[in-house]
């Protein structure tokens, strides 16, 4: 079997029928052979940013990690900022990059370079194939590390000619052994029902992970709030229930506040909180204990102290706990806790529900009142994709999603993640509508993703809030009293008006510009029934202008 056959063969094995990609010279062995193998589909992206968020998306969407194929040093320098996303997300990718044909690479031909030294900060390995007879070790390899925890993206440098080599090559079977599920659950279990003040903090491994049932059963057994960690990737637990408390902010001062009524907090599948703005101190408040469960053995006690660690495989050991703490019925203290959360919580979501509809009104709108009627139109069982900077916190407050795997966001900080990821979310399970609601700065980074949205008549709604300026930026200068605020200039975070419209007919992709925020609600509630893209241009109005409760 030839090295590109072998290659195939472990797709195939693997359960991959796309590979994401955009080609180049390094790549053409790759493509010719896929000529007779058209099972596997070559999903063509024209920029490696829009190409590896597709994949990223794809692979949250099936669960299974999805491969990609970069074209050599300057394609994959494109794709670094899509890596950085998926490592930092932890999503399972394996990724290829052709290298130039070894016989003259000691002469610096055009396109060579270091791929190793260029993949290996934004990944979680690297491999360097030099001989056609460890390529299918490697790959192998990469499939595997993908998914082993923390589970992340893989980089393979596969040289052009060692692929069109005529070289026998052999193939091994490697089977996974699922991680075991944690020991020291039922000390974990003691602690937590013995609390007088539990909560709970949801972290994105427990959506990954299949978590979510059990870390409700947690929840209603011990009758404690429960957040979002900061930033969350995906849908941890259900927003629409009782004890859900909201997302935690990513500030160590903001989460010590929200958690110092709570004498023990379970922490569940959290990369370290995450935070983003610097402040003094623990995240932690003294004196309160956690309980810390991870699938990663370096997660656990990373920067805080925790009184109990369990290492395993996160969704098994979570069921494995709620079997071990008390029955509801058993806990009539769990049960007052609840009820007075409950209370609590929907007193919290009417304000904002009413602080929000207040603001309906015609374009430009409210940033609240935008979100609101996103949220509002959702169809049934649909997943939002979420990369809006600040009209995405807003979007948390009003989103009431309960089904796993209905939020798509990156901790990673790349822009640009949004469309693509809307595309390869879509193409991964296209049983329920994707509406992507995104930044239009974002969407500037990533207006390519709309190319494959098109070519591909994948029925995304896209609806981009527009405010023509970098208001994150804006808002924390304004909460550093800083220069700019007091001058009310604000040097290089402005856009301008921009047309997306415009954009999204260049790469044939419908549009509307929406003029009341009735319109918004109802091309929002039609997602289910489109047979292709569709851009939604939504007006706002600009810094320090509408409701912000």
């Amino acid at each position: 079997m030839r090295p590109v056959e072998a290659l195939i063969r472990i797709l195939r094995e693997e359960g991959v029928t796309r590979v994401f990609g955009n080609p180049g010279t390094t790549e053409l062995p790759f493509l010719d052979a896929l000529v007779d193998h058209p099972d596997i589909e070559y999903v063509l992206g024209v920029h490696e940013g829009s190409v590896v968020a597709m994949a990223d998306g794809y692979a949250r969407a099936t669960g299974r990690p999805a491969f990609v194929s970069l074209h050599v040093a300057a394609g994959l320098a494109n794709g670094l900022s899509g890596l950085l996303n998926a490592s930092r997300s932890r999503t399972p990718l394996v990724v290829t990059a052709g290298q130039q044909d070894r016989r003259h690479l000691a002469q610096d031909p055009m396109l060579s370079g270091d791929l190793v030294g260029l993949a290996r900060p934004a990944v979680k390995a690297t491999f360097d194939v030099q001989h056609a007879q460890d390529l299918p070790v490697m790959v192998r390899r990469a499939f595997r590390l993908a998914v082993l925890p923390p589970a992340g993206p893989v980089f393979l440098s596969v040289p052009m000619d060692l692929l069109a080599e005529e070289t026998e090559v052999t193939l091994f079977d490697a089977p996974v052994a699922p991680p075991p599920v944690a020991t020291g659950v039922d000390a974990a279990a003691a602690l937590l029902a013995g609390a007088r003040h539990p909560a709970v903090v949801a972290g994105d491994g427990v959506g990954r992970e299949g978590g979510v049932g059990s870390l409700v059963t947690i929840a209603e057994a011990l009758g404690a709030a429960v957040y979002h960690q900061p930033m969350h990737d995906g849908l941890d637990f259900p927003m629409d229930h009782d004890l859900y408390a909201g997302v935690l902010p990513p500030v160590n001062a903001e989460i010590r506040a929200a958690l110092a009524p709570y004498d023990v907090v379970l922490i569940a599948g959290c990369h370290a909180f995450m935070p983003h703005h610097y402040s003094p101190g623990p995240a932690i408040p003294p004196g309160t204990r956690v309980v810390q469960v991870d699938s990663d053995p370096t997660e656990i006690g990373r920067n805080f102290t925790v009184a109990c660690g369990l290492t395993g495989a996160l969704g098994p050991t979570l069921q494995r706990l709620a079997a071990a703490l008390p029955d509801p019925s058993d806990a009539p203290e769990a049960q007052r806790r609840r009820c007075t959360l409950r209370q609590r919580h929907l007193e919290q979501r009417a304000a904002i529900d009413t602080a929000a509809l207040k603001a309906y009104g015609r374009a430009p709108l409210d940033p609240l009142a935008a979100v609101h009627a996103v949220a509002s139109g959702l169809p049934d069982d649909a997943v939002v994709l979420e990369e809006a900077i600040t009209a995405g916190v807003l979007l948390r407050r009003v989103l009431r999603l309960a089904r796993p795997r209905s939020l798509v966001h990156t901790l990673g900080g790349g822009l640009g993640f949004g469309i693509g990821a809307a595309v390869g979310t879509a193409m991964g399970d296209p049983t329920r509508p994707v509406v992507a609601v995104l930044g239009d700065g974002c969407s500037m980074f990533g207006l390519q993703g709309l190319w494959a949205a098109a070519r591909h008549a994948v029925p995304v709604t896209f609806v981009v809030m527009n405010n023509g300026e970098y208001r994150t930026l804006k808002d924390t200068l304004d909460g550093w009293d800083s220069r700019a605020t007091r001058a009310g200039h604000y040097p290089g975070l402005d856009l301008g008006g921009l047309d997306f419209t415009v954009a999204a007919a260049f790469f044939g992709v419908e549009a509307r510009r929406i003029t009341h925020v009735d319109e918004l609600v109802q091309l929002v509630s039609d997602a289910a029934h489109r047979s292709g893209p569709l851009l939604i241009d939504v007006p706002l109005l600009g810094h320090q202008q509408g409701a912000r409760p």
